[in-house]
């Protein structure tokens, strides 16, 4: 259970015992996974096979037939070299997009941006289908993944200034802010909620709402450390995501204000969903986030899925709970998108 300061939303299912099928799973993971992912080096090369092997094995898992996707490319020839290139690619509900044969489906109720996770060193868009196209179907809103840089070639803020064109490219075209939702699971979780606070402060129209599964909150990895002496995390290792985090930061190491979630000022931001497995070692991390969302006055619902792994989402086609935990987020995105803006730029301000 998340701790008596924060507001945990009552939905049954995130409470319950967790089934055969997900302890079996996490159980296995632990076993066969949790030793490889601790000891893979941080540093370049390491990395780099990782990334290898990651990619392959995620041309392996179908998109489902339920979804169409479209491969998104866009120089910013216009833009005269203002705007950075924008690249990934489009996951869009089939009964929704049949009758679209150009690149760009509809979005005139909106879209959602997801950021995938990672660690911000491996992961693209191909991985997270699971994910992007279960919203899609769930929510009936195009989905657009942006492929943004990565470290350690691309350290921080290179992620955020991916994810800050991506937002304005839709913004660019139409897409109503009240109607983009922003999400993104693990590093995806701390980009969105970068993305989210770096949309506040420089004064861009304020999007619907941000989901977060996981979030890697403190990229210090001082909590996860702690964490770590009292949670059976499945395969998250806080020693190598220390290793890695260095690897991840720029060049003001982890003094940008920007990297340091739980430090920013909160004041104006749009509703945010968080949901994070009880067994998870970034379980301390989500819960600080939300306390400080709404300490701020931020409306922020708080999921703890009992006993579930990190971004345990990504297994919804074969584990009850994460299914649940997909209808879950269509519920709040949904709810986001088709509430009232008095006035977007007031939103913004």
């Amino acid at each position: 259970m998340a701790s008596d300061s924060v507001p945990v939303a009552a939905y049954a299912p995130n409470l319950r015992r967790p089934s055969l099928r997900s302890r079996t799973i996490s159980n296995a993971l632990y076993v066969g996974l949790r030793p490889f992912i601790d000891h893979v080096p941080g540093h370049p090369a390491g990395i780099r096979t990782a990334r290898t092997t990651v990619d392959t094995a995620s041309r392996l898992i179908p998109a489902g037939r339920r979804v169409r996707i479209r491969p998104l490319v866009d120089p910013r020839v216009e833009s005269g070299g203002s705007e950075r290139p924008v690249t990934g690619e489009w996951v869009v509900d089939q009964g929704r997009g049949r009758r679209r044969t150009h690149a760009v489906p509809d979005t005139a109720r909106g879209a959602i941006l997801y950021l995938h996770g990672g660690a911000y060193v491996v992961c693209s868009p191909r991985t997270h289908r699971p994910i992007t196209a279960r919203l899609a179907v769930e929510t009936g809103l195009p989905v657009l993944v942006p492929r943004y840089r990565l470290a350690p070639e691309h350290p921080f803020p290179a992620p955020l200034e991916d994810a800050v064109a991506a937002y304005r490219w839709l913004l660019d075209r139409g897409v109503p802010a009240s109607g983009i939702v922003i999400a993104g699971d693990s590093a995806g979780g701390h980009l969105a909620a970068c993305l989210t606070g770096e949309i506040c402060r420089t004064g861009l129209p304020r999007p619907a709402g941000t989901v977060l599964f996981s979030p890697w909150v403190d990229l210090t990895c001082a909590m996860s450390v702690d964490a770590h002496r009292e949670t059976r995390d499945a395969y998250i290792s806080a020693r190598s995501a220390r290793r890695v985090a260095r690897l991840v930061v720029g060049p003001a190491g982890f003094d940008d204000p920007r990297l340091a979630l739980l430090a920013s000022p909160w004041n104006g931001t749009p509703p945010f969903l968080i949901q994070v497995g009880g067994a998870e070692v970034l379980r301390p991390e989500a819960e600080a986030l939300a306390a400080a969302l709404t300490e701020a006055g931020t409306h922020c619902e708080l999921q703890v899925w009992t006993g579930q792994m990190h971004v345990f989402q990504i297994l919804n086609r074969v584990l009850p709970e994460a299914s649940a935990a997909m209808r879950e987020t269509a519920r709040f995105i949904n709810a986001a998108v088709t509430a009232p803006v008095a006035n977007e730029t007031e939103a913004a301000a």
